[in-house]
């Protein structure tokens, strides 16, 4: 090839040079990944290419054989990787080599423990792909061009700070990646091994991968004989597919590199003719939680990739779900605008969340040490679906874990048809506390009185629970109920003592409620006498629909404006400090202990408070005085 251009040197992205510096150091005891990981990158650009030819058959240059070639050299220390693929312009290896434009990259980076078993599982979820080729190769050389264009590109680089990059011509369509090896990675330079390798993890690709065939010596020669079965796995029987094909084809079109948790594999025949092959990923891939993460379930037509990322064939609240979708009933031309309105998609998406739903229904069922895995990696996802998903709330209620005061734990294994078995004669409500964490929920003092009474509180402390209760309102036939909202009605659950206990206390407490009431004026909506409280001073009650203190703050911390709303604040009477504030005379005194009833009820809450300095110079006058 001869050079168009001079060569221009260029710097990696800092987050390139730390996950290649990881990469290296924390897979090389499995490091015959990365023949997997580029055979994968090539079946990519292979099916993009086969999609894109599909209106302009063009792009096919008259060669639409698709295929991935293998070639090693011993005596070079060689090993060449090419397709005839879509390939990449000038600016594509630049954005997609020279830099990780995926967001959350430092934070991701910034989990990494310096313990190379758990960072090759986290940089696994990363999906890094390419970037493997440096395990075994100390240099690199990348020469691609796009098909429909005449300009090609070639990139190398030793994987240390940068690379070059420079325009060549007469390249074929697609790319070709030479990986220079290690001298101590000799083993890869051998075609035996190669084959043993694509056998393992790349035999499911339905691309045709082809090497030098050997003669009657054992000589390589020029003519090419594909090595994998080159046929769509999901196009074969369930029957005819073992558990390790189904491990590694979830692997190739996930980029995970760990095996799935579970996976359904369905046919669908009659008025509409599809085949869906969904898999659960044992680990939660590092951008969960990102606003742009998509969806990983890939959409084929009559076995030809049409798109990834197709938030229409899942909800976001099982966007963990990976796999794909072969139809044959859509349009080969479907695009993202047909896909929003289609009856068919519409269809093909009720069934597969049906699935996936059933799936995790039965390992709920039969497997519990397995669902458990599930929910820690993807229960708060999972929270999210009674609010978006109406018409299959009450099998995703059944679903849903939590953690109570009935638990010895902060796992979350308690359903809600668990905690209904335990519900005590008289009870008609599920009892809930959201708080900003497990020690906050668990030693809050809402729940006096219903240890007191031995009454089961699920303690809901997942960011996501607050918005979960507020779709989520209930279930069985059972209203769900905050312990710290509204007013406690606690039914048939209190006898008559109790609320001739209640009713004395009130009247003997009116006049200190009276004036904490008038101390306290507009930063409050109301003072009264607790139901809840056994052993604390005072507790903050909200109104029945008001976001929790805690979630409040966190939303303004984020930039949002928050409605101003008045809390109630409710008094044991029966404490010491009240006692102590019946007889207090001083005026000034009596609003200092107001104030520091009022600010230590908003602290155990979660809230923040309006004037910290004034809370603890209070409360130092007055252990000094």
């Amino acid at each position: 090839m001869s050079e168009t251009s001079t060569k221009e040197n260029m710097q990696f992205q800092t987050e390139v040079n730390q996950l290649l510096h990881l990469m290296i150091h924390s897979l090389y005891s499995n490091k015959e990944i990365f023949l997997r990981e580029l055979v994968s990158n090539a079946s990519d650009a292979c099916d993009k290419l086969r999609f894109e030819a599909l209106s302009n058959d063009a792009l096919y240059e008259d060669d639409s054989e698709l295929r991935i070639e293998i070639e090693s050299d011993e005596k070079a220390n060689t090993v060449t990787i090419r397709d005839n693929g879509i390939g990449m312009t000038r600016d594509d290896v630049i954005n997609h080599i020279g830099t990780i434009a995926k967001s959350g990259t430092k934070e991701f980076l910034q989990k990494l423990s310096g313990d190379q078993a758990k960072d090759s599982q986290m940089i696994g979820q990363f999906g890094v792909g390419f970037y493997s080729s440096f395990i075994v190769a100390d240099k690199v050389t990348l020469t691609t061009r796009k098909a429909g264009t005449d300009k090609a590109v070639r990139w190398e680089s030793t994987g240390e700070s940068g690379f070059t990059i420079e325009d060549v011509e007469k390249a074929p369509r697609g790319t070709e990646i030479v990986l220079h090896l290690k001298d101590d990675e000799k083993e890869f330079a051998s075609d035996y091994r190669l084959k043993s390798i694509i056998k393992t993890y790349s035999d499911h690709i339905s691309i045709p991968i082809k090497m030098h065939k050997r003669d009657d010596k054992g000589e390589l020669t020029d003519e090419w004989e594909v090595v994998n079965k080159a046929e769509a796995l999901w196009t074969k029987p369930k029957t005819k597919i073992s558990d390790e094909e189904y491990k590694e084809f979830y692997k190739h079109i996930s980029h995970d590199w760990q095996d799935p948790l579970t996976w359904i594999h369905n046919r669908v025949e009659g008025n509409l003719e599809y085949t869906s092959l969904l898999y659960l990923p044992s680990k939660a891939p590092f951008d969960l939680w990102e606003p742009e993460q998509k969806n990983g379930i890939k959409l084929y037509v009559q076995r030809i990739f049409i798109m990834d990322d197709t938030e229409n064939l899942m909800p976001r609240y099982l966007r963990f779900v990976r796999g794909l979708i072969d139809s044959n009933d859509l349009p080969l031309n479907v695009s993202r605008e047909i896909l929003q309105s289609n009856k068919i998609i519409d269809t093909i998406r009720r069934a597969s969340v049906k699935k996936v739903l059933g799936l995790l229904e039965k390992m709920a069922k039969d497997d519990k040490d397995k669902y458990q895995e599930f929910w820690k990696e993807f229960g708060r996802v999972l929270k999210e679906g009674p609010g978006e998903d109406f018409s299959n709330r009450e099998k995703i209620a059944k679903l849903l874990r939590f953690t109570s005061t009935h638990a010895d734990s902060e796992t979350q294994n308690v359903s809600l048809e668990d905690y209904v078995s335990r519900m005590k004669e008289g009870q008609d409500k599920i009892y809930y506390i959201t708080a900003e964490s497990y020690a906050a929920a668990k030693n809050s003092p809402h729940l006096e009185i219903f240890k007191k009474k031995d009454v089961e509180v699920l303690l809901l402390h997942d960011r996501v629970d607050e918005w979960l209760v507020n779709s989520l309102t209930e279930f069985d036939g059972k209203q769900l109920q905050s312990v710290a909202k509204g007013d406690l009605d606690l039914g048939d659950l209190d006898t008559k003592e109790d609320k001739k206990a209640q009713k004395k206390i009130e009247k003997s407490a009116k006049s200190v409620v009276k004036h904490i009431k008038k101390v306290l004026g507009d930063k409050v909506e109301d003072v009264r006498v607790s139901h809840r409280l056994t052993n604390s001073a005072s507790c903050i009650v909200l109104n029945e629909h008001d976001m929790a203190l805690y979630m409040q703050q966190l939303m303004k911390q984020a930039g949002h404006e928050m409605p101003s709303t008045k809390p109630v604040l409710e008094i044991n009477p029966t404490h010491p400090l009240l006692e102590k504030m019946k007889n207090e005379t001083d005026d000034d005194r009596f609003a200092d202990w107001t104030s520091i009833l009022f600010d230590q009820a908003i602290l155990a809450e979660g809230g923040q408070l309006e004037d910290p300095s004034g809370f603890v110079n209070r409360l130092n006058a007055l252990m000094l005085s």
